[in-house]
């Protein structure tokens, strides 16, 4: 695949992809397309909101039915393309374009490879049973339907499993017969017969084969690429790809929240009151730090500097609450002198005239606080006794609170914010939480509507 800048070379991606037109992808050689710069970052993101997308319906429990609608949904809204003959071609991209992005610690590649095998799991599931069959051929796996006479031989086995699944009385007539470790949830679940070491697949199951097969080529891939990302691409492309797929991995993609939505203000005197009813638990967590030590490091003065910005403090207030507070322990003139620069400068009022962004939860959770910094994630850079305790005080106890931890030590974050939105609000956040900022407003929201709510009765 090569990256131009000019106009992309058409090219048939059913050689490439592994699968001709309407068919799914196996993605097991990289297509002969050449790609504008634009459309390799743009398809990226938009394969990158699906497999978020996965993420979070996985992290929420949803049943398999439910993933199923998901991911439809997902590919639907994100996955086609104006020209409906190039939605293969994006399709292919996307997937080795996020092969690159991903393949460069462990970390990144269990999370694509986990994620990638859910959506072509889904994907597989709604194809026709012809194109199923074709699928297992392109895998070229080596199973066989199994003979009559054996198949009559087990009926009443495989009849049994059905029962017990749940199923009819009447069983598929078309199994395969496998070593049971090439179906290890098949069989972690009990929904295969077992004997002698093999495992009766039904055609309806063949999904978990196929699988096992996409995963292993995927996860092999993810090592190879990741070879010659260190070895010759990473310094090849450091002033064109390089810095594109370094930023891809931590993307955000919603608001930038760089002013007030709906030209929201807030002031001094309502900042303690609002960061008790409204501001996510990283945000109370600095302000608690910063009245009690009258100082904030400089990763915790741009994360919540740039979020109070973002709330609404405008940069007279804004420079009125952090002298207010610093010059307790370093005095004014310092502060005037050291720090007042820096907090214009995030207004855009100084240097290059930059208006900034608040930080988004996944720069936020990728940072890597020090000693006597205050600024990241509670909920991974917490111990899990000062994240209970933190917890507690905004009011979070019983499940809520254990489902929070659970989250928590499964490295969903983001998630566990969401659940803790959830709990102090009352209400559902389908949208989760991806922004501290998001937060704030989503919470305001719920509060003005609460007494909106309040003052109608009271009128009435």
């Amino acid at each position: 695949m090569e990256i131009v800048r000019s106009h992309r070379q058409l090219a048939a991606a059913a050689g490439g992809g592994g699968g001709g037109q309407g068919a799914l992808p196996t993605y097991r050689t990289a297509p002969q397309l050449e790609v504008r710069l634009e459309e390799f970052e743009l398809f990226a993101i938009d394969r990158l909101r699906v497999l978020k997308g996965i993420s979070d319906g996985l992290s929420r429990g949803k049943k398999p039915e439910e993933m199923e609608k998901l991911v439809s949904e997902l590919c639907k809204t994100h996955m086609r393309h104006q020209d409906p003959a190039e939605t293969l071609n994006k399709d292919i991209i996307s997937h080795f374009v996020l092969r690159l992005v991903y393949c460069r610690t462990e970390e990144l590649r269990k999370w694509f490879l986990s994620m990638e095998t859910t959506l072509f799991r889904y994907r597989f599931r709604i194809e026709s049973p012809e194109s199923q069959r074709m699928l297992m051929t392109e895998f070229q796996l080596p199973y066989k339907a199994l003979p009559h006479s054996e198949f009559e031989a087990v009926k009443d086995k495989l009849t049994q499993v059905a029962r017990s699944m749940g199923q009819s009385a009447s069983v598929e007539s078309l199994f395969f017969k496998v070593p049971f470790q090439e179906v290890p949830d098949l069989v972690a679940s009990r929904r295969v017969y077992l004997s002698k070491g093999y495992a009766y697949v039904a055609m309806s199951q063949v999904v978990s084969l196929v699988v096992t097969q996409f995963r292993c080529n995927i996860s092999k891939a993810l090592v190879l690429t990741n070879r010659k990302w260190t070895a010759t691409i990473k310094e090849q492309e450091k002033d064109r790809l390089t810095p594109i797929v370094e930023a891809l991995s931590n993307a955000y993609f919603g608001p930038d929240y760089s002013q007030p939505k709906d030209a929201a203000e807030i002031s001094l005197k309502d900042i303690d009151q609002l960061a008790k009813s409204s501001f996510p638990l990283c945000m109370r967590h600095m302000l608690d730090k910063l009245r009690e030590n009258h100082h904030l490091k400089h990763g915790g003065r741009m994360q919540f500097g740039l979020f109070l910005k973002g709330a609404g403090l405008k940069l007279e207030d804004a420079l009125a609450f952090w002298r207010a507070e610093f010059s307790q322990k370093v005095g004014s003139e310092r502060f005037d002198k050291e720090y007042a620069y820096s907090i214009r400068h995030n207004y855009g009022k100084e240097g290059k005239r930059t208006d900034y962004t608040p930080y988004s939860c996944q720069k936020i959770i990728s940072a890597t606080p020090g000693v006597g910094d205050h600024h990241g994630c509670p909920y991974r850079h917490f111990g899990e006794e000062n994240l209970r305790a933190a917890l507690n005080r905004m009011g979070v106890s019983g499940h809520a609170l254990e489902e929070i931890m659970d989250k928590v030590k499964n490295r969903h974050y983001q998630l566990a914010c969401t659940l803790t939105f959830e709990a102090t609000h009352g209400v559902s956040c389908d949208s989760g939480i991806n922004h501290p900022n998001q937060y704030f407003s989503e919470s305001q929201k719920i509060l003005r509507d609460k007494n909106q709510t309040v003052e109608n009765r009271s009128a009435t």
